[in-house]
């Protein structure tokens, strides 16, 4: 059975929880996702350890942001340990996503849009003009034309992106809640069903798979729930 769309946002306090979770879930979804957090806690050995011996595909999410050299510098340091994808900052300017991609040439440097954290009140007060649609378009064009093979954006504004850049850049979509789960820290939300239909390629699902009693069985019901959704009538 062909793993689900679904990156699984490892969240945990601790190293041996994060692998612990990544075993759990790896038999129903595509890509784990390691943050900012967890990776500068650990370092290097959190790739490994939740890449385990199943060689499922790890998401960097480091989300670079710097003037263009040590961005490079950085890129090419965590490209030895092989993530599929790693993330940078749009807003960091073409220059910048133009190194990260030339300093990894074998990781899908992933492009972020506009956090999902925000409203349009919070991006009027960093100066993104209009709404977040808007400022997520702009910046998936900057970055799409910078050499980004992906782009990280929230439910709502997918269908505009794919829209902008066309059918040949992946979409990654975090701010995805099962329905009936708390939204949390996230202001843009949609189920992983509406997700989908709007045009994005990759679900990041955090809490309400590592945060249930068996985070297996909760990866794969939401799995199960997306194959039914695309499966041919």
């Amino acid at each position: 059975m062909t793993p689900a769309p679904i990156a699984v946002a490892l969240d945990a306090p601790d190293l041996e929880t994060a692998a612990r979770w990544a075993g759990l879930v790896t038999p129903h979804v595509s890509t784990v996702k390691v943050g900012l957090e967890l990776y500068l806690r650990y370092g290097p050995d959190v790739i490994a350890s939740v890449r385990g011996a199943s060689g499922v595909r790890v998401f960097l999410d480091l989300k670079l942001h710097d003037i263009p050299n040590t961005v490079a510098g950085a890129t090419r340091a965590v490209a030895r340990f092989k993530p599929a994808i790693l993330t940078v900052h749009a807003a960091g300017g073409a220059a910048m996503i133009r190194a990260a991609v030339e300093a990894a040439p074998q990781t899908q440097i992933a492009a972020v849009t506009v956090l999902t954290s925000l409203t349009a009140d919070d991006l009027g007060a960093v100066g993104l003009r209009g709404p977040a649609t808007d400022a997520a378009r702009r910046l998936a064009a900057l970055a799409v034309g910078a050499g980004a093979q992906a782009l990280v954006c929230s439910p709502h504004e997918v269908a505009d992106v794919r829209a902008e850049v066309g059918p040949d850049i992946t979409l990654i979509t975090p701010g995805v809640r099962p329905a009936g789960a708390d939204t949390q820290d996230q202001a843009r939300v949609a189920t992983p069903e509406e997700a989908l239909a709007a045009g994005a390629d990759l679900l990041v699902i955090g809490r309400p798979i590592t945060g249930s009693a068996d985070p297996g069985a909760a990866a794969a019901g939401i799995a199960a729930a997306l194959r039914r959704r695309v499966a041919p009538r």
